[in-house]
């Protein structure tokens, strides 16, 4: 065999992974964020998780991508173990289609297809139409990739090499020890079927060894999954092992039934295919998948119960680290994840800062030492949150994400920054509350009644804010709009209230100035709060970020 056509097959072949890569990215780009939300809504049933998984396989023609999206899942809490089997099922079965498409030998309009691929991405301004571009143009490449690959593979045919390396094929272990192997190095089932299917077409494989290295290809497959899942949880880890344990047991099943009854499957494939090797090779692939899905259903409780022995007991956490528990060690899994599990982890963070305000309230108005402790260890954990947020954003914002979730990145920088505000503002009412114990610093009742209710708005609002921040709706903006006036009026109307008591001699100067800056900073968390809101859905729009350096 020539150097040329070594060549010629590695180009191919390189054309080929580029394309179905290309693919597979830019419809993770164009529509990843839309069906990520279909998927964390309609898994709650494992039928229904089955359905969306082999759609949205079908959809970014990667169930790799697919996997290691529900192994982030996992990790991060967004999904159980259970929701997550659904969706591997329904992966295993979508990941067929690109082997269905492939079969369709599109080699001859390929060159069209670049064409109309290029036009988009380079002179279309949108990037809705840029991305939907690079699909396109994906597409072309990997049929041109399959193209020269063709052409190269009828130079193959005349080396003896080759022709008694792939003899040896015959013996089922072989097979399957290859698909393995293949599906291992270049991390995509599908692009080994896609080869399988091509070298069949050329002749240089019998069409009965195929399905013995598809079901090397279905094992392999389960490497990208279990490689991620390393440094997740462990139940992120048993969310890889439900697909390998379903992909070896139904390759087991599948292989006694190969053995005994090889050639009357063949013989029925060759048939319901109209006698095309190709088309048989593709719908091989999806009976098979179809049958283990079928067979294993029913048990995936048994199989889920089975993660839990190989990898017993639950994570622990060093007594001197805080938990993250959505980002965890803050390596991201998958790029179609990195924001949804970075606005959990930080939605998180707002809530523990809005219990640490209503804890350092009622410290303030009634001191208790225990309870101050209280609160800085929160605002210790509050700064260790920000840190660690930040530096996973600044991670994922090198990251190609999809086009929704880029739009998003900025403004979580500052919605972090507002809630780290939100907190230090605690602080420093916990710091009052201290000074209060510490020298018997008295406040009168009625002046307690006006912080706790400014506090209570406070709360209050930084609570819608948070759900609006999360759910990245409207639902409660006019909720937050009125509490915002609320408490600027309150504000005003305390601050005057205080100076009267003051010139009165009704309070102590010092108990007056701790009274007028817990208003302040509480007005402040409003304003912090009305950000958060509104960060995320405009961010051109939204409220300017407040500058707290003459506070600090």
């Amino acid at each position: 065999m020539r150097i040329t056509t070594i060549f010629m097959l590695l180009g191919g072949l390189g054309f080929f992974l580029y394309g179905m890569k290309m693919m597979s990215e830019g419809l993770e780009k164009a529509a990843g964020a839309k069906m990520r939300s279909i998927l964390e809504f309609f898994t709650k049933n494992r039928f229904i998780g089955m359905m969306v998984g082999i759609v949205f396989t079908a959809i970014i023609q990667s169930s790799n991508a697919t996997t290691v999206m529900v192994v982030s899942f996992v990790n991060s809490g967004l999904m159980n173990l259970m929701q997550a089997s659904g969706v591997i099922l329904g992966a295993n079965i979508g990941t067929t289609i690109t082997g269905q498409l492939i079969a369709f030998n599109l080699s001859d309009i390929a060159p069209l297809i670049v064409i109309i691929g290029v036009v988009m991405v380079m002179f279309c301004k949108k990037q809705g139409i840029k991305k939907i571009g690079e699909v396109i143009l994906g597409f072309g490449i990997l049929f041109m990739g399959l193209s020269i690959m063709g052409d190269s593979m009828e130079a193959v045919k005349e080396s003896p090499r080759v022709i008694e390396f792939l003899s040896s094929l015959t013996n089922p272990f072989a097979a399957i020890l290859t698909g393995f192997a293949i599906t291992a190095v270049l991390q995509s089932s599908s692009a080994t079927v896609g080869i399988i299917l091509l070298m069949v077409s050329q002749n240089l494989l019998e069409f009965a060894i195929c399905p013995f290295m598809i079901l090397g290809c279905n094992i392999g497959a389960c490497v990208s999954a279990l490689v991620a899942s390393l440094s997740g949880k462990k139940d992120a880890k048993r969310a890889a092992l439900i697909h390998f344990l379903f992909n070896v047991i139904g390759s087991a099943v599948m292989f006694i039934i190969l053995w005994i009854a090889i050639e009357p499957f063949t013989d029925m494939m060759l048939y319901i295919s109209g006698g095309n090797l190709a088309r048989s090779v593709a719908n091989v692939h999806t009976l098979m998948k179809v049958f283990e899905v079928a067979m294993l259903f029913p048990f995936m409780g048994w199989i889920v119960k089975a993660t839990y022995r190989i990898v017993p007991g639950e994570d622990e956490t060093a007594e001197d680290e805080y938990e993250l528990p959505f980002i965890g060690t803050g390596k991201i899994l998958s790029t179609t994840t990195a924001v949804v599990n970075g606005i959990a982890e930080i939605e998180h963070m707002g809530k523990v800062a809005t219990e640490n305000l209503r804890v350092a309230m009622e410290v303030l108005c009634n001191p208790d030492e225990e309870k101050i402790q209280e609160v800085y260890q929160r605002e210790k954990y509050i700064d260790y949150m920000n840190s660690k947020i930040t530096d996973y954003l600044v991670q994922a914002n090198e990251l190609v994400l999809p086009i929704a979730d880029e739009r998003l990145i900025g403004g979580l920088f500052h919605v972090v920054n507002d809630i780290e505000r939100v907190g230090d503002h605690a602080e420093n009412i916990a710091d009052s509350a201290k000074t209060r114990l510490d020298r018997g610093i008295d406040f009168s009742e009625k002046a307690k009644r006006q912080l706790q209710e400014m506090n209570e708005k406070a709360v209050m609002i930084m609570e819608y804010s948070l759900e609006m921040f999360k759910n990245r709706n409207y639902k409660h903006m006019a909720e937050i709009l009125r509490l915002e006036d609320e408490i600027d009026e309150m504000e005003k109307k305390l601050q005057n209230s205080h100076v009267k008591r003051l010139t009165k001699n009704k309070c102590t100067p010092k108990a007056g100035m701790m009274f007028s800056d817990t208003v302040s900073g509480l007005e402040r968390v409003g304003d912090h709060a009305t950000n958060i809101a509104f960060a995320i859905l405009e961010p051109a729009e939204s409220v300017d970020s407040v500058d707290d350096d003459e506070d600090e």
